[in-house]
């Protein structure tokens, strides 16, 4: 976990900061009191890397993307089909609106598969501190409708991948590095198209021995194994099942653009959630169970004089205040910009200053929010008691410490 940590915060500087090749990645970073930022891998060993988790063996899965605008969309720069999208219940429904518009794009439907996303295995086979192997563990994912591989997960032999729309289980049989059984074990996720990066990802192993995930507001609609049917193709939303793939339920919803979950050492989830560029701010999240964030991916698309609607004519994105609605479980406060990862120390490794800390990433930096357990406390019906609870913790943010409360 240590080495999740912090390699996340150079895996990728080359393409992060916009170092030149030549220059080590670790220079431009400034690292924290107590840590020493190295490089690990960097191009050409490994190209345009999203997410990465490690074995037990110490070898790190890296997802890497070549299709960003081109394969993966963005209403952003495709508007001309806005309200297409915001009608979409279904990946069917998808496939159809790329027909609709395929003019659009140069080669046709050939724009869609043309390039890959892909699983690389990294190792550092002689122990000096650098990568020095590097090998393609599974690839060809160009589907038509396939999204950004953004989530990875190991589990003894289970490789976990996510990548819209599905959830895919990959292991390796014959001990060559190379995946030979590739498992779709959900389909129907990313319904819709919203913004380039709102996809699937953030693996982890919860509490209760399951696996979650998140997803950004390109929705969903998905059958499970034991007949239910999961449905809503306008919100970003955290995920759980076991881990062959039994009891997939909705864990939480009303997100925009979740990244990396992570639970603290009394079991609770937290997340960084992206603002919309529309006057609000990126917030850190109580993702609780049932609970409800109040975001709508139709709200991206409104402009002045309704600028993001509800989300700000009612403060739905601000802390806690009394003219919120109800319904919502509001920020415990606001962090960063653009989150892209986040992950909780697990209290070995380090010295004491850390313990019980956050790691968020973002653009440009890694920063740390530490989560001290406060008085738990709660106003409400009971119904909203236990949700609320945890705002009774007191989080640091930067240098200030803040209390956020219920009352």
């Amino acid at each position: 976990m240590l080495d999740q940590i912090f390699m996340s915060s150079f895996l990728s500087l080359t393409a992060l900061l916009g170092v030149e090749d030549s220059v080590d990645p670790a220079a431009a970073v400034e690292a924290m009191d107590g840590i020493v930022v190295e490089t690990w891998a960097t191009d050409p060993m490994l190209i345009d890397p999203v997410a990465f988790c490690l074995d037990a063996r110490g070898r790190v899965y890296v997802a890497e993307t070549e299709r960003q605008e081109r394969g993966v969309e963005d209403s952003r720069t495709q508007a001309y089909w806005n309200l297409d999208d915001i009608s979409l219940q279904s990946n069917a429904d998808r496939l159809a609106m790329y027909r609709k518009w395929v003019d659009k794009f140069e080669g046709g439907m050939e724009h869609f598969t043309r390039y890959e996303d892909r699983i690389r295995l990294l190792e550092d086979t002689d122990g000096d501190g650098r990568a020095d192997a590097s090998i393609i563990f599974s690839d060809g994912y160009n589907g038509v409708l396939d999204g950004t591989g953004s989530g990875l997960l190991v589990n003894g032999p289970d490789v976990y991948y996510t990548n819209i729309p599905h959830l895919w289980r990959l292991q390796d049989t014959d001990g060559d590095d190379v995946a030979d059984v590739r498992e779709s074990m959900f389909d129907g996720f990313g319904v819709r198209i919203a913004l380039r990066g709102h996809d699937m990802h953030g693996l982890t192993w919860g509490p209760d021995g399951r696996l979650y995930w998140s997803i950004g507001d390109r929705g969903y609609n998905v059958h499970t194994p034991e007949g239910n049917h999961l449905f809503d193709p306008t919100s970003g939303a955290v995920f759980r099942c076991d881990p062959d793939g039994s009891n997939l339920e909705v864990f939480h919803t009303g997100l925009r653009n979740p990244q990396e979950i992570a639970f603290d050492d009394y079991g609770t989830l937290f997340t960084g959630d992206n603002n919309s560029d529309g006057g609000d701010r990126a917030r850190l999240v109580h993702v609780a169970e049932g609970g409800q964030t109040g975001w709508r991916m139709e709200y991206q698309s409104l402009t002045e004089p309704n600028l993001r609607g509800p989300w700000n004519r009612e403060g739905i994105w601000h802390e806690r205040h009394e003219d919120q609605p109800a319904w919502i479980i509001p920020p415990i406060a606001h962090i960063a910009s653009g989150p892209s990862g986040f992950v909780h120390y697990p209290g070995t490794g380090l010295d004491e200053r850390y313990e019980d800390h956050f790691f968020a990433a973002q653009s440009r930096a890694v920063v740390r929010r530490r989560a001290r357990r406060g008085r738990l406390s709660g106003h409400g019906p009971p119904s909203i008691r236990h949700r609320h609870s945890v705002y009774g913790r007191r989080f640091r943010l930067g240098r200030s410490d803040v209390r956020v409360g219920l009352g």
